[in-house]
């Protein structure tokens, strides 16, 4: 995977670590990570938060800005970056959470996908209408999407 790769690369070349904090990805931009030779070196771990609780529990996600906006949400994605940032003591995190289908609602619908990258100088976060592509096809895109997200960020440090 070029972008799993380009990402090791710069993340060495600036001594610098990542983690994820995954949702409707269940893991794959962890897995494509460690995927690449060499990984362990940049990448220490990553959380797979699917459940709300989990969110909570594991970085620190605020019950009540799932209450007041839905896991699918800017301000969840938000809150997982900057809780999976300081719980793996990392220099980049992303975080995705989205609704891959099938399914959604007239106000979430399938393919909606938030993501949020933290860094130490602060967190920007993003939402991308991927549409009703199917499963796979919205988590993989929502996969590539995290992984230019973080070459982004590293290109920078």
């Amino acid at each position: 995977m070029p972008l799993a790769d380009e990402l090791l690369r710069l993340a060495v070349a600036a001594g610098a670590t990542v983690t994820t904090a995954e949702s409707c990805t269940g893991g794959m931009v962890a897995a494509a990570i460690t995927d690449v030779a060499g990984s362990s070196s940049v990448f220490e771990r990553g959380f797979v938060t699917y459940s709300n609780q989990a969110k909570v529990e594991m970085l620190g996600v605020s019950p009540a800005t799932l209450e007041a906006h839905g896991a699918v949400s800017e301000d969840v994605a938000r809150e997982m970056a900057l809780g999976a940032l300081a719980a793996a003591q990392a220099d980049v995190a992303v975080s995705i959470s989205g609704i891959a289908g099938p399914g959604g609602s007239e106000f979430k619908p399938e393919g909606r996908v938030c993501f949020g990258l933290a860094t130490a100088q602060g967190v920007q976060t993003t939402t991308i209408e991927f549409g009703a592509l199917g499963r796979a096809n919205v988590r993989t895109a929502a996969r590539d999407e995290a992984l230019t997200l973080l070459v982004a960020a590293l290109s920078k440090l």
